[in-house]
């Protein structure tokens, strides 16, 4: 199986947030950044699923400006395989433009799996995983607190208002993870030296 995990630049969640003076947006200048923490347990998922060997290759999707390679290369020190970066202009894109986005570079790149983060800190707007779905008209599960993958299906719990469900969706399929999927890794130095060097 090849996933492909898409991650965003968001600022830093221990970072105070400070709205610009003329009211437009927040601060981002000189504003410590990091890769969206929903983003982590995906890309910590697909990391453990490559170590139980049922995904060969894992492949860090961001979409952003130039800054957004840092955000993969994290995404790489934690153990994705290759990263694909879609420079944009703008430093926010709606859920649906992204969702269209990643379905371009899906259909190019024919994963088997795509996972995301539930939503992004910044706007909190939990589109875009069942958007895309939508749009590759794939089955979906969202709000992931567990994972098995089984033969050519996955088990997902999920987190519902009403406590948890389980659900079996077939592969290829998109899911979206919530906080107590998994706890992620630190990357290690020599893990992020070995991420300077895989192409993105």
């Amino acid at each position: 199986m090849k996933a492909l995990v898409c991650v965003k630049r968001v600022i830093d969640y221990n970072v105070r947030i400070r709205v610009k003076s003329d009211k437009s947006g927040v601060e981002t200048d000189n504003v410590k950044m990091s890769m969206n923490p929903f983003d982590e347990i995906a890309v910590e998922e697909a990391v453990r699923m490559k170590e139980k060997s049922q995904i060969q290759e894992i492949i860090i999707l961001s979409i952003g400006t130039d800054k957004s390679q840092e955000t993969i290369r994290s995404g790489l020190a934690m153990g994705g395989d290759r990263g694909i970066l879609v420079k944009t202009d703008k430093e926010q894109l709606e859920p649906l433009t992204v969702g269209k986005i990643i379905k371009a570079v899906s259909e190019k790149e024919k994963p088997d799996l795509i996972i995301l983060g539930k939503q992004a800190i910044d706007d909190d707007c939990n589109q875009t995983g069942q958007m895309l779905a939508a749009l590759l008209n794939w089955p979906q599960a969202t709000f992931a607190s567990k994972i098995e993958v089984k033969e050519k299906s996955l088990e997902v719990t999920r987190e519902v208002d009403e406590g948890l469900e389980t659900i079996e969706v077939n592969v290829p399929a998109i899911v979206t993870c919530d906080l107590r999927l998994n706890e992620p890794r630190y990357a290690s130095l020599p893990n992020i030296m070995k991420a300077k060097k895989k192409p993105i």
